[in-house]
């Protein structure tokens, strides 16, 4: 463990950078190009501090902690730089924060209001990127991008896909593909991982537009239903309609990370060809009922409730197993189900019916 002093509190840590004992120990350092999820890069020079014996400030995210170092977070020169580094991130950056999708969620936007960067001194040339809405699930809005390369290095190190890279140089360098296509083009796999790590608007989800700010949405964690790992994700409600799905970061299954379905495929939940009932056989249900039955959007069948269509599966399946014994039933389940799902099914075939005829598909 090494002993070290961070503005005047004694602090004990067990290595790693002067950011990671700070975050250890409740003290504050804020930052831009720095995620949790990521390896430290030390690009956006927010989280510099003052280290005694230094001549310059260091970035807090890079710089290793030693024994008896004495850091300070908050000083007047440190808060000075700081303000320094917004004036000149906010010199190419729009000021259309009443109409962007991230108003309050913007890590950006909160530091400005943090620092008290009204506007900034520094007036020159400035990028004019349209929005680049090709894509089906992200729109790209690069005029917000302030280069700090998270979704580049999301890309990279937890998908592991490198779809996009920093193309250009100097004042041209633009967050991109290869030849600046769309990302359907691209090895894309529309994770939206760039999405979850991007701390201000230049990247956001496309079906999300207008449905709310983060504030007017309550956070509801639940697990995918698309297949059998288990991710979590966080389903973004807003008057009783989901309107996006964000990572939930501290999850064992996925630790933030969604496929495309996953954070994308949300939009059936609320759709109107969503089944809501059980459907019957038109025919089996007169059969049963004498009667015609609810008719349903769906040709042949007719809506049932929960009772009369687990009743009637029942009924069929002892009736086969009476008439030709149980192993003239076979049970089919899915690989994407949970191993709880699966693990019932086969009890069900097994000691309920006494059949050893089932197996499952992934394709299912």
């Amino acid at each position: 463990m090494a002993r070290l002093i961070i503005n005047g509190r004694k602090i004990e840590a067990p290595g790693g950078t002067i950011l990671e004992a700070a975050q250890a120990n409740g003290i504050r350092i804020p930052t831009l190009c720095h995620h949790a999820a990521l390896a430290p890069q030390g690009a956006c020079r927010l989280c510099l501090v003052e280290v005694k014996g230094m001549r310059v400030l260091q970035p807090a995210c890079t710089f290793p902690i030693s024994e008896g170092m004495d850091v300070q977070t908050d000083s007047p020169k440190v808060r000075t730089a700081r303000k320094f580094v917004l004036e000149l991130l906010l010199s190419d950056h729009p000021t259309d924060c009443m109409t962007c999708e991230s108003c309050s969620r913007c890590e950006f936007q909160d530091l400005i209001y943090e620092y008290g960067v009204k506007e900034t001194p520094f007036v020159g040339e400035r990028h004019r990127f349209p929005p680049d809405g090709r894509d089906p699930f992200i729109l790209r809005d690069m005029e917000k991008c302030i280069r700090c390369r998270r979704c580049i290095r999301a890309c990279d190190e937890i998908q592991a896909v490198n779809a996009i890279t920093m193309m250009n140089r100097g004042f041209r360098a633009k967050v991109a593909t290869s030849f600046d296509t769309r990302l359907q083009d691209s090895n894309c796999v529309f994770c939206g991982q760039c999405i979850s790590v991007c701390p201000t608007g230049a990247l956001t989800e496309k079906e999300s537009h207008g449905q709310g700010r983060d504030w007017q949405t309550t956070k509801v964690t639940t697990t995918c239903p698309y297949c059998g790992v288990g991710c979590n994700f966080d389903l973004n409600v807003r008057d009783g309609k989901v309107v996006k799905v964000t990572s939930t970061w501290d999850t064992p299954a996925n630790k933030g990370a969604l496929c495309v379905k996953g954070r994308f495929g949300w939009q059936f939940l609320h759709h109107p060809d969503r089944l809501t009932t059980p459907l019957m056989k038109a025919s089996l249900w007169k059969e049963l009922k004498g009667t015609e039955g609810t008719p349903s959007p769906y040709k042949d069948f007719v809506e049932t409730d929960w009772d009369t269509a687990l009743d009637t599966v029942a009924a069929r399946l002892s009736a086969v197993r009476a008439e030709s014994g149980p192993d003239a039933l076979a049970f089919l389940t899915s690989a994407k189900c949970t191993n709880e799902e699966n693990y019932l099914l086969q009890k069900l075939a097994r000691k309920a019916i006494g059949t050893n005829n089932i197996d499952h598909c992934a394709r299912l």
